[in-house]
């Protein structure tokens, strides 16, 4: 039975090419996005860990219950006494904050918010153990910096060079002493580095003698436990330690936790890919059983049971599906290490690829145990053909129709899914998305069950527009198309996934850049938004009285963030603004009391803080800080906003009355409105009135709008490229399918040639019926897309307000067109095979 089913294996080799390519791109995917994930994931806990086992123990200071650690430090005296700790070859204080490196334009250095500053801390020999120059040496006076490698190569800096730094104080030039190699404990991918002495890393980012950490060296024949129980003995109170080994698994963690939420993407991906598959799979091996009907006919004619005929043709799936799957593993190797090397241009921690047994077998496993179950619908039928089949002289008609036990099946489903959609997306809950996940699986599965009963109505309607622009073509290729129902939707079904997908993330991406652009730029009236550029530093309380007096005639006002106040006996936020410039910078839709109010030392609160809290307009509040400081304040004006803007408080008050509670408010942003037209020339004033500080970002109206929304149309384009994989799947289905018709139809096509259809007839012909099949899937897959993306939108009303459905009718007609595309492309080689038929030999074929 195996040698005969390889020997058929071999014989139909070409019918079986497009499903052996379609288990191949499925399981490249899985076995790439494998790889690509193992892969990525050791070379970042790789490069997280690297370092680690030169230290025995950190020591470092609690955190304070105010929450604010970054001003927490350890005195030298502590540094001292943990240097003379018994065991301890080495202590190293380290100090750590801030730092961005402008470029020789002033442009800033590094991506991501990974722009760290630290010190240089030699021992006694003059080196320290976590950084090796390469040129140059550590800093010796406050007015020298060293730069990691990669940072000084993009700013194209020497030794020597004058480089100019921004911390939390400021902007400042400093002369390049050295250049250096660290490890990931140091310097994050994509980030920089800069290496202070340690007097001046200590003013910049806590103050004169303190130390953000110690870390531990062990002498020899002390192990990191035993110094870990000495160390712990003499700590004071506020601190705490830990092995360099604990540590290690703490960013391990860390690291590891993006690759594997990038793997898990991809893998659902490759799932839909393998799932688009299945139906290539099924389609073909149900056409091969029709063609071979008098085949296996008269192999029971000849002896052979009902189990041999079975095991027959599933050896020949295991055999597909094995040879498949071993080169899409390494096709997908392959694909996993052309990323890593791309990805690796663009400061990706990088790292040996890697291949693991678990991905080898399991990848080979799903695409042999796909094929096979999807073979088995087919199998099943050619176990019932009869001995006596083999003496007829045709292949058993077509089914005209859907069954009805299929077409009641497809039809519960459906309605069960639709109905458990409506449920969550209209009662909502908590649940809801969980309960609109399931319905849509339910749902998609009855349209893929009932798309075979829907070509026939479909292709009525498209009858008439066929008939009028190709009346003879367009006739010929409808009746074609439903001639056998279940293989024009088996084949439709798998583009109608590709298209669900592709619309549901159309419809939700379109709301949500629609919602988040009301979000940031409605109310944003200013011309620039001030920010620290990539969100790594906090602005300075005095940065925007600074920048008022710098841009004279200009309307500034700072955002100052002071939270834990007990307003009224509620947990409020109150956000300092200018309050005689704010009217200008910011849109306030007042709708009681007066927005001058804020002059007078009131507050302005929005309306769903206001309706939330039970306050009214003129409401004296008590105010309460948890340093004991309080007061009260009075409401002057409650304005309309969107709970969800980042840009408009729920609390405004004056600076004043906020720094008269709060000596250091977090600064989040200053907005700036020159005086004269918002210009480049403007916008230069504005940068250069900040003092060229390479950590400061100066955002125009747009720059707003592709801060908070920009990288939803990058993540939708990821996705959309992912899903090409299930395309490009369907499109070889459809190219299969209307091959194996026309390897059925020869007789038909040479009967049509003889009466007169010349080539160009018949290759138009087969094109429009890709045509029909494609624009079958494409409707049924985007108006199911639509309906998705409504509900999981509905959800989102709940905890958005003002999110609304927008339908992106342009990217809709983008993927259909993309799917008739890929019909018309799937149909040139079969319909090029059609217009090439004997007639002759065709028409004499029985």
């Amino acid at each position: 039975m195996f040698r005969t089913a390889l020997r058929n294996v071999l014989a139909y080799k070409a019918r079986l090419l497009m499903t052996a390519l379609a288990v191949v791109l499925g399981v490249a995917f899985l076995s790439g996005s494998l790889v690509f994930g193992d892969s990525l994931g050791q070379a970042a806990a790789a490069k997280a860990t690297d370092g680690y086992t030169r230290i025995a123990v950190s020591v470092s200071p609690d955190a304070p219950p105010g929450g604010e650690a970054r001003q927490a430090g350890i005195d030298a005296r502590t540094a001292t006494a943990l240097a003379g700790v018994p065991g301890v070859a080495v202590a190293a204080g380290r100090v750590d904050g801030f730092a961005a490196v402008a470029d020789r334009d002033g442009g800033l250095i590094g991506h991501g918010s990974s722009h760290q500053g630290g010190n240089f801390a030699p021992g006694a020999d003059g080196t320290d153990p976590a950084y090796r120059f390469v040129k140059g040496a550590g800093p010796a006076r406050d007015g020298a910096v060293a730069l990691d490698e990669n940072t000084a190569r993009q700013g194209g800096y020497r030794i020597g060079d004058s480089v100019r730094v921004a911390t939390g104080k400021g902007a400042a030039t400093y002369s390049l002493s050295g250049v250096f190699r660290t490890d990931g404990t140091r310097l994050p991918s994509g980030g920089s580095l800069v290496l202070f002495t340690n007097s001046a890393a200590q003013q910049l980012f806590l103050k004169p003698g303190t130390f953000r950490s110690i870390e531990l060296t062990a002498a020899p024949g002390t192990t990191p436990q035993q110094l870990l129980e000495r160390v712990e003995a003499q700590l004071p109170k506020g601190t705490s330690a830990v092995t360099g080994a604990r540590l290690a698994q703490i960013q391990r963690n860390l690291a590891t936790s993006d690759s594997d939420t990038m793997s898990q993407i991809l893998l659902g991906f490759s799932a839909v890919a393998l799932f688009v598959a299945a139906f290539l799979i099924s389609n073909t091996f149900s056409m091969l059983v029709g063609r071979r009907t008098r085949e296996l006919a008269l192999m029971r004619a000849v002896g052979a049971s009902r189990r041999q005929v079975r095991s027959i043709l599933l050896a020949e799936s295991v055999l597909i599906g094995a040879g498949a799957s071993a080169a899409g593993i390494v096709v997908g190797t392959g694909v996993a290490a052309l990323l890593r090397a791309f990805l690796a241009s663009a400061d990706s921690p990088s790292g040996p690829l890697v291949v693991s047994p678990v991905t080898v077998i399991g990848s080979l496993l799903a695409g042999t145990v796909l094929t096979v179950v999807a073979a088995w619908l087919p199998v099943r039928r050619a176990m019932a053909i009869p001995p006596v089949a083999a003496l007829g002289t045709a292949e058993p008609a077509a089914p005209a129709r859907a069954g009805s036990l299929r077409t009641g099946l497809g039809a519960a489903l459906a309605l069960t899914g639709t109905a458990a959609v409506l449920y969550g997306a209209l009662a909502g809950g908590k649940d809801a998305r969980t309960v609109i996940g399931c319905g849509a699986a339910l749902a998609l599965t009855g349209a893929i069950v009932l798309i075979p009963l829907l070509s026939r109505p479909f292709v009525a309607l498209l009858q008439p527009l066929l008939a009028r622009l190709h009346p003879v073509h367009g006739t010929l290729a409808a009746r074609n198309t439903v001639r056998d129902p279940r293989r024009t939707g088996a084949t439709a079904a798998a583009l109608a996934i590709a298209l669900t997908l592709a619309s549901g993330l159309s419809v939700l991406g379109a709301s949500a850049a629609r919602y988040l652009d009301r979000a940031t730029t409605h109310d944003f009236t200013a011309d620039y938004l001030v920010k620290a550029a990539d969100g790594g530093m906090e602005l300075a309380p005095g940065t925007a009285a600074d920048l008022a007096k710098k841009l004279p005639g200009s309307a500034v006002s700072p955002l100052d963030q002071s939270t834990r106040y007990r307003l009224g006996g509620t947990e409020s936020i109150l956000t300092g603004v200018d309050p005689a410039a704010i009217g200008k910078l910011l849109r306030y839709d007042v709708v009681a009391g007066s927005l001058d109010s804020l002059a007078k030392g009131q507050i302005a609160v929005a309306d769903f803080k206001a309706k939330e809290a039970g306050w009214r307009l003129g409401q004296t509040l008590p105010l309460q800080r948890p340093d004991g400081r309080h007061g009260s304040v009075t409401i002057g004006a409650v304005y309309r906003a969107d709970p969800q803007s980042h840009l408009m408080p729920s609390i405004t008050a004056p600076a004043s009355l906020v720094a008269r509670y709060d000596r250091a408010p977090f600064t989040a942003a200053i907005l700036v409105a020159p005086d004269g037209d918002p210009d480049q020339a403007a916008r230069r004033s504005v940068v250069h009135a900040l003092g060229d500080n390479p950590a400061l970002a100066v955002l125009d109206r747009e720059g707003v709008k592709a801060e908070y929304s920009g990288d939803i149309g990058g993540q939708l384009n990821v996705f959309y490229a992912l899903l090409g994989m299930a395309l490009v799947i369907a499109a070889l289905g459809i190219a299969n399918t209307l091959a194996m018709s026309v390897l059925e139809r020869r007789k038909e096509l040479g009967t049509l040639r003889a009466l007169g259809l010349d080539r160009a007839g018949v290759t138009r012909m087969v094109r429009l019926e890709a045509l029909i099949v494609g624009a079958l899937g494409a409707t049924a897959g985007t108006g199911l897309g639509i309906f998705l993306g409504w509900a999981l939108g509905r959800t989102l009303q709940e905890s958005v307000e003002g999110y609304a459905l927008v339908l992106p009718w342009g990217r809709l007609a983008l993927g259909i067109l993309i799917a008739l595309a890929g019909a018309l492309l799937a149909s040139l080689w079969p319909a090029r095979r059609a217009a090439r038929v004997d007639i002759p030999a065709a028409t004499s074929a029985q």
